[in-house]
């Protein structure tokens, strides 16, 4: 677990590190350049053509075993220019069907608990860790998240979202580097990559253990909070 109490030594060095993991995984990926802010925030066309470039060079994407076994690669979905960016673990069955992200049950609910902070799922951008589905939906492995991270940082690039909501212990573990557990990790807010994180449950937990959406809510009603303060 990340120490909350290092040392501005070990923070700059852990920073340090991870941006020449960032570097090397673009080199590694073919990119060419680094994506550098759109000449106006505002400007969602240039954002959306940035976003269709980036989903053609990756979409065939095939530096892990996974592309193996799935039927499509889910890139992710939603506005160019989201101000937040919800992001799970990895496709589960309907999603691999569809190409779609969050399109079964979960999916469903997803929806629902947007719609309760009045947003819809056009406002954000939704996407996973992992791009392709893990075999009977099993947790993703460190090499596949090291493999499949760099998309996620390019779409993060491009987007530029002002809050990230992670859905789930293993999305919000892997952003975090950190083995504390979702109830630690829920309720503050947190800092990735100069961007501000907070964690809730995976709706599919939601589903299984209905007893946590009073939780959930809290943290909807918090993410809210902090979108209307951001954007003031």
């Amino acid at each position: 677990m990340r120490d909350q109490l290092a040392s501005p030594g070990e923070e700059r060095a852990r920073v340090l590190g991870s941006a020449r993991r960032y570097f090397r995984q673009r080199m590694q990926l073919g990119f060419d350049h680094i994506y550098k802010s759109p000449p106006s925030q505002s400007d969602l066309a240039y954002k959306e053509k940035l976003i269709r470039e980036l989903y053609q060079r990756i979409k065939d994407c095939s530096r892990c075993p996974l592309h193996s076994t799935r039927n499509h690669f889910v890139f992710g979905e939603g506005s160019s220019n989201a101000r937040i960016m919800f992001i799970g673990e990895a496709p589960g069955r309907d999603e691999d069907l569809q190409g779609r992200p969050f399109v079964g049950r979960s999916g469903k609910l997803l929806t629902k608990m947007l719609e309760a902070i009045n947003l819809r799922r056009a406002d954000v951008f939704i996407g996973n860790v992992l791009k392709c589905r893990p075999p009977q939906n099993r947790d993703p492995r460190p090499e596949e998240i090291s493999l499949c991270e760099p998309h996620l940082h390019a779409q993060l690039a491009i987007i530029q979202p002002r809050l990230i909501c992670t859905l789930g212990r293993i999305a919000v573990q892997d952003l975090l580097q950190t083995t504390a557990p979702l109830r630690k990790l829920r309720g503050q807010l947190h800092d990735y990559q100069g961007i501000k994180l907070i964690a809730t449950y995976h709706p599919a937990a939601l589903l299984r253990n209905p007893s946590l959406k009073r939780g959930a809510w809290e943290d909807l009603l918090f993410l809210r909070q902090e979108h209307d303060r951001l954007v003031e």
